[in-house]
């Protein structure tokens, strides 16, 4: 292939250069149908194969797994497979991609290399001034598996351009990636890291990493390409425990969730708070003030009196009726003893139960027995050790007994805890007299669901509860051994229906049935091995699990009881925070990254920033800059690299024209939006009456959450639209926006950097005097 001329001395390559990149590029795909053939082919194999031991059995089920993922990978690699090459100044040449292709018919020499291979880093890094030994790096631009464009940088000093950006690589292909169109789904940034971007997903694994970026600065792509690279370079750490990355709403994880495939990765678990406690879907909405009070960390204390409020000491002696006894007594100063005792364990309290039960029954049991041994001639009780233990035994299984013990100190879940001390207004007068009335009174509600602000407190009620799993492994016990007696049961319906007068025509030998080569106990592994679980499926069902790592986006939105959880998922505290607190919205959310972090590291996380905005074009930035300044004038907005060309278009509009209004340019936008989309974002008051209206006139349009994000109008409100990103933004009565919330500032901030090309805001005035 020939130099071809670059970006910088204003050509291009050639027509036959673009014909002999893409013979290269199909001889790649030629080797991933290959490799993907050959990993169905094996994949087929293993299913095929039953029987063998133990060991042979496990080693087929990781093999079944490792080529399931292969066949997926490659499948997903197949969209941009190859988007770059580096020609080097010892004249060697190599192709940059989404995975690593060897030349498995020769010295195993690369055909394609890994983008998150260290010898690929120059692609990002290399500049004119810094080349790394680097000659010309060049851009593959491909739709489906055919090369559309090429695009050259001829890293000489002399020879570039004084209008390039020095700072950039890939130009040409940034700006025409920035520029296309949104699809609803967010590309991964792969063919388009930038220098400071890459020194960040390229950082050490260890410790709490904080990435603080402005709008459009590329925080999220950061993050997924980083949990993509984190996996490759460290597979054999993060395989078995996993990398949890935790987004602000279900629709933003699903605007992120092809990004991973993508990157040949499909093993991070996705969540968000409201996904973080097993079994509980929260999505019950309460007002900001109330979800507020549930995330300060005053809350631990609440739920800490909740627990103990419910280790009760009555007022009165309790009696028990035994059948066929005389009446026990049950005084509360032996109850006291036994609460102190449980609670000076140091058990979370339904493993203290345990001890309270003892302390209880025997004190039950020392009346018992001194009314049936006592001496008639008063002497010594005429019990023996023995009798007294089975008398206590006895009392333990008394329905009566147990009934006392569960109203004295019942065993709780999380759930029960929390339902129970949001229904009482007494409870939670006992449990929170550090708040004030009327946050007493917002933690007041009916039962009904869950809220993404309750997840946390379930957590922590867990922690303070404890799992007395005595239960659950007695029925586990059980279960199991109804399945042994049904497997043995088919065994000897197996048995049953050979004919024992059957032997082999070959040899004289004996034909083996499947009662020859399993038994009941191996009939149960075999079931237990087709139900074996992904890492991830595992972790999404165990609120314990310890993740090797955990990436947050819009980490600023997390309260401090919302940390606690992370923390708590995260024991070796190896952690990638992405975020920017000048874009925090949640009332409890994070002031700053110090106050946030040093409960739980100390001084010991490190600051990473993000200064260029590659999203945000500057005529909207400008306008957006003026509100950062309100919420801090300390604050800087990134610096954007790009024009849209769109001046930002600010209307007035009279409040009963409003609805009316905002459906005319909404109808314009789309309409001049060819393949992109329209994201109209308005005060969460106001969503109901302005998103019927757009509905109503554009059938196309969706308002809020929805299954996917393919509607080419969508009517948000700012929570609802964090992360995500348009072609064109309406925001509606930003005066609303800001006055909904003390944050409203940063809220505002947020709707007017969502758009990549243009912005329009309508404010809506009041009627004229009569």
């Amino acid at each position: 292939m020939g130099d071809g001329l670059s970006r910088h001395s204003g050509g291009s390559p050639s027509d036959d250069e673009i014909g002999r990149e893409q013979e290269y590029v199909s001889m790649l795909y030629q080797r991933l149908d290959d490799l993907r053939e050959q990993a169905f082919r094996r994949l087929t194999e293993e299913l095929r194969v039953t029987g063998g031991t133990l060991q042979a059995r496990s080693q087929r089920d990781s093999a079944v797994r490792m080529y399931s993922e292969q066949v997926e990978q490659f499948s997903a690699v197949e969209n941009g497979l190859c988007f770059g090459r580096l020609d080097t100044d010892e004249g060697e040449r190599h192709y940059i991609g989404r995975i690593g292709i060897f030349d498995t018919d020769g010295d195993y020499e690369p055909l394609l290399m890994d983008w998150r291979a260290p010898a690929a880093r120059a692609f990002y890094l290399a500049t004119a001034a810094n080349p790394q030994g680097i000659r010309r790096r060049r851009h593959l631009r491909t739709r489906q598996r055919k090369v559309i464009a090429v695009n050259d940088e001829v890293l000489d000093l002399a020879s570039a351009s004084p209008t390039a950006h020095e700072e950039l690589t890939g130009e040409a292909s940034l700006l025409a990636a920035l520029n296309a169109g949104r699809t609803g789904r967010m590309r991964d940034i792969v063919e388009t890291i930038q220098a400071e971007q890459d020194r960040i997903i390229r950082a050490d694994l260890p410790g709490v990493m904080v990435v603080q970026g402005g709008p459009g600065t590329g925080k999220t792509a950061v993050a997924l390409h980083r949990a993509a690279y984190l996996l490759y370079t460290h597979r054999r750490e993060l395989s078995s425990r996993g990398v949890l990355l935790v987004g602000p709403n279900a629709t933003f994880l699903r605007y992120i969730s092809q990004v991973l495939p993508a990157l040949a990765e499909t093993g991070v678990l996705l969540r968000t708070q409201a996904d973080l406690f097993p079994g509980v879907n929260a999505r019950r909405t309460e007002p900001a003030t109330t979800a507020a009070v549930k995330g300060r960390p005053v809350m631990v204390e609440v739920l800490t009196n909740a627990v103990r409020d419910r280790q009760r000491v009555p007022d009165e002696p309790l009696e028990i009726e035994l059948p066929q006894r005389e009446i026990l007594l049950l005084d509360p100063a032996t109850v006291h003893a036994a609460r102190d005792r449980a609670r000076r364990s140091g058990r979370p309290h339904n493993l203290a139960r345990a001890v309270f039960d003892i302390e209880v029954i025997h004190a039950l049991a020392d009346q018992v027995a001194e009314r049936i041994g006592a001496d008639p001639l008063g002497g010594e009780n005429l019990l023996e050790e023995a009798d007294v233990a089975e008398i206590r035994r006895e009392l333990g299984e008394e329905p009566e007994v147990r009934a006392t013990l569960d109203e004295l100190w019942p065993v709780l879940t999380p759930q029960r805890l929390l339902a129970d001390l949001y229904a009482s207004t007494d409870r939670i007068a006992t449990a929170a007299p550090m708040l004030t009335a009327d946050e007493r009174a917002a933690l007041h509600r009916t039962p009904g669901g869950w809220t993404p602000a309750d997840v946390p407190l379930l957590d922590e009620a867990a922690e303070l509860l404890g799992e007395d799993d005595r239960a659950a492994t007695a029925r586990r016990e059980r279960i199991r051994a109804l399945q042994r007696e049904y497997a043995e049961g088919v065994l000897e319906i197996a048995r049953g229906s050979r004919s024992i007068d059957v032997e082999d025509e070959v040899d004289g030998g004996e034909i083996l049935g499947v009662t020859d080569l399993l038994d009941a106990d191996r009939l149960l592994e075999r079931q237990e091995e087709a139900d074996r679980l992904t890492t991830a499926q595992r972790a999404a069902a165990d609120r314990s699990w310890a993740f090797g790592h955990v990436i947050v986006d819009e980490a600023q939105e997390l309260s401090p009881m919302a940390w606690r959880l992370l923390m708590r998922r995260c024991p070796s505290r190896s952690m990638t925070i992405v975020g920017d607190v000048a874009q925090t919205g949640a009332l409890a959310g994070t002031p700053s990254w110090a106050h946030a972090l040093e409960p739980y590291v100390a001084d010991r996380w490190r600051l990473t920033e993000l200064t260029v905005s590659y999203r945000t074009p500057t005529e909207i930035m400008s306008v957006a800059a003026d509100v950062l300044a309100e919420i801090d004038p300390a604050l800087r907005p990134p610096r954007a690299v790009r024009s849209s060309g769109f001046p930002p278009v600010s209307r007035d509009v009279p409040e009963p024209r409003l609805a009316a209004e905002l459906v005319e340019v909404a109808t314009t936008e789309a309409a001049g939006l060819t393949d992109g989309r329209l994201g109209v974002i308005v005060p969460a008051a106001r969503v109901d009456y302005l998103g019927a209206a757009v509905t109503a006139a554009l059938p196309e349009a969706a308002v809020g959450e929805q299954p996917d994000l393919e509607n080419r109008v969508v009517v948000l409100t700012v929570a609802e639209a964090k992360g995500l990103e348009f072609d064109s933004v309406v925001v509606v009565d930003p005066d609303r926006i800001v006055a909904e919330s003390p944050r409203g500032r940063s809220d505002l901030y947020v709707a007017l950097t969502r758009a990549t090309q243009r912005l329009t805001t309508l404010t809506p005035t009041p009627p004229p005097p009569c």
